[in-house]
């Protein structure tokens, strides 16, 4: 059992989550190695899919409103032939079909470049988190319903296929918010006069967090269990607020301006900066709100304790 001593802990994980754990028990595995309630996570990854999770811990999950908009980069297995009603492995097979025997990387290459570069129009998977009616898709698939599922804009920022190796194709993307990697893999195949599910997936980028030193999911697992060595390692792993804010553009606040955001009053500032949103930290650096330029002056978007 997890000791309960780090409830004033705060920052930012970047978890490699392992193929198996939906994201919310990867939330509850932190939540018991760090010893508080206050946990969640930026961009929800399937239990099949494997790689970068962003979970915010402390003051810094209220920063998971913005770490959610970063785009997003991918590495992908479509499994041709055969397409699934969740549209990924683990899934019922409903719809077979012959593979082409003239498949050449030339020619999905094309296709991609064709049909899914920019902003497209997407129809997510019915087993999904998103809700119509006040409901998830997911609990109505489940219970049979048949559901027609709205289209929305993502955008592809860059489609490469990487290979193609008998029936599987090897991809890697950078796409919006919102993308479903698994309809992608339905489209795609079908754009090739052929059926075909999503085999594997493994997040490789979440805005500004990467793989490359991300916190393994079993090391995270251990710290749950109450693993000393592992909860040290946990600890360090964090990110500071103001560290996970890097990609925003910075406000440096003297100490009337912290005051002022303390309190949620709009900050006088010579800062010309003009984007949104605002990193607004104090002259050592700490994160101290989220803002926004309006009229002349820095509104508050989100503040953060002390």
């Amino acid at each position: 059992m997890a000791r309960r001593n780090d409830a004033d802990v705060h920052g930012v994980l970047v978890v490699d989550k392992p193929r198996g754990p939906t994201s919310h028990d990867v939330v509850a595995l932190a939540r018991r190695a760090l010893g508080t309630r206050a946990v969640g996570h930026a961009g929800t990854l399937d239990p099949m899919a494997t790689g970068v999770l962003v979970v915010a811990v402390g003051e810094a999950t209220k920063l998971v409103r913005w770490l959610t908009e970063d785009a997003k980069s991918y590495r992908a297995t479509v499994t041709l032939g055969a397409e699934t009603d969740t549209l990924d492995a683990e899934g019922e097979v409903v719809e077979r079909a012959t593979v082409p025997g003239d498949l050449t990387r030339a020619r999905v290459e094309a296709i991609a470049n064709e049909r899914f570069a920019g902003p497209i129009r997407q129809r997510p998977p019915a087993f999904s988190a998103i809700k119509v009616g006040g409901r998830s898709l997911h609990e109505r698939a489940r219970r049979g319903e048949a559901v027609e599922v709205p289209e929305r804009e993502v955008t592809v920022h860059r489609l490469d296929v990487l290979a193609i190796e008998g029936d599987r194709l090897e991809l890697e993307l950078d796409v919006s918010k919102g993308f479903y990697v698994r309809s992608l893999a339905r489209d795609l195949a079908r754009a090739l006069d052929t059926r075909g599910h999503l085999s594997a997936l493994r997040r490789i980028r979440s805005g500004a967090f990467i793989l490359e030193g991300a916190l393994d999911g079993e090391v995270l697992a251990a710290a749950a269990r109450g693993d000393d060595a592992a909860r040290d390692r946990v600890r360090s792993a964090l990110i500071e607020p103001a560290g996970a804010c890097s990609g925003m553009p910075r406000v440096v606040l003297d100490a009337d301006g912290v005051r002022d955001a303390r309190h949620g009053r709009p900050i006088r500032t010579a800062s010309a900066v003009d984007e949104e949103p605002l990193a607004l930290v104090d002259e050592s650096g700490r994160l101290v709100a989220i803002g926004a330029r309006r009229e002349g002056r820095i509104q508050v978007l989100r503040g953060l304790r002390a």
